[in-house]
């Protein structure tokens, strides 16, 4: 306490100081029963109708967007790229990676789709249906993460259309770079190591770059959401760690839904619909792996924050008294 008086830092300044940070470091590590709180509020959370109704909302767009989008992506090959073929293979394999069920029938119709969109107006209506689908997501997706954040007001209709726009972009730029991405290393692979695209070497280290860029541009688009889209300021660490923790979940939630999905006959049910119901379901699923995640992140900053001013408080209590 001497040297510091001596030094000219206020003694109590120190002192909450060094509380605030051994506060933040116990913030860090919640204990069991702050676990078990913040599980039991993410499934309350969870329980919400309006949560499922966000959901549902966001699925039935995103269907809306998909196919415009994969139309667009496959324009954008043959306009800019002067059709390369190893680019829609690897549109293809994305499709395949991502739809979970029936993914030649879709494949084989987005490219039939594709093939006229040499007509004019094509590619400018696939941007409008996309730039309109993307809406619809982002205007439920900001209520209700502003929710999950306490923000009482959303933005207005203008500034959330600026925001979406700027999302909408970012996605096609994700996905033409991982086109990009993809397409390069299966051309190194084929002119070093294995020239035919069927072999086991090249199908291997395709589905490991496809599997691994595909995953990194799924955090990175958790990230923006969950960063820029409350209408409120964020710290973008918490954000891109619980962005990081969402996008696993998520991928881990594709290949067991892709395993559940057989078992439920959609088929006998839906018919030729089954394809749609099935896109529609894991869209859903999608919607609510978001939502979980921005609420946990919501709840485990909330409960750092207090912890730290709790902590703060009681050192401020116990601090020593120093004379003059």
């Amino acid at each position: 306490m001497e040297d510091l008086a001596n030094s000219g830092i206020p003694v109590e300044t120190a002192v909450v100081a060094d509380s605030a940070a051994g506060a933040s470091d116990a913030a860090a590590k919640p204990d069991s029963g702050q676990k078990r709180s913040l599980l039991k509020e993410l499934a309350s959370y969870l329980l919400d109708s309006e949560v499922h109704t966000f959901a549902f909302s966001v699925a039935a767009n995103a269907i809306l967007s998909f196919i415009p989008f994969i139309v667009l992506l496959y324009t954008l090959v043959d306009t800019v790229f002067h059709r390369s073929e190893m680019m829609k293979l690897v549109i293809n394999d994305m499709i395949v990676y991502f739809l979970p069920s029936s993914p030649d029938l879709v494949i084989k119709s987005l490219n039939r789709v594709a093939n006229l969109a040499s007509r004019h107006g094509i590619q400018v209506f696939s941007l409008i249906m996309i730039l309109v689908a993307c809406t619809g997501i982002f205007l439920p997706l900001e209520v209700a993460l502003n929710k999950a954040w306490g923000v009482t007001k959303s933005r207005n209709y203008l500034a959330n259309q600026v925001v979406s726009f700027g999302l909408a972009i970012l996605m096609l730029a994700l996905g033409m770079g991982c086109i990009v991405l993809n397409a390069k290393a299966r051309y190194v692979v084929a002119a070093n190591f294995s020239p035919q695209t069927d072999s086991f070497m090249f199908h291997e280290v395709s589905s490991i770059v496809l599997a691994t860029s595909t995953g990194v541009a799924s955090i990175l688009f958790f990230f923006s959401i969950y960063w820029l889209l409350p209408n409120r300021k964020i710290s973008p660490w918490p954000v891109l760690r619980t962005a990081i923790f969402t996008g696993i979940i998520w991928l881990v939630s594709k290949y067991a839904f892709e395993a559940v999905l057989p078992h439920m006959h959609l088929e006998d049910l839906y018919g030729r619909f089954d394809v749609s119901v099935s896109l529609l379901f894991w869209a859903y699923v999608s919607g609510l792996i978001l939502f979980a995640g921005a609420k946990f992140s919501v709840g485990r900053m909330g409960e750092q924050e207090e912890l730290l001013i709790r902590q703060v408080n009681t050192a401020k209590r116990h601090m020593p008294r120093v004379g003059l």
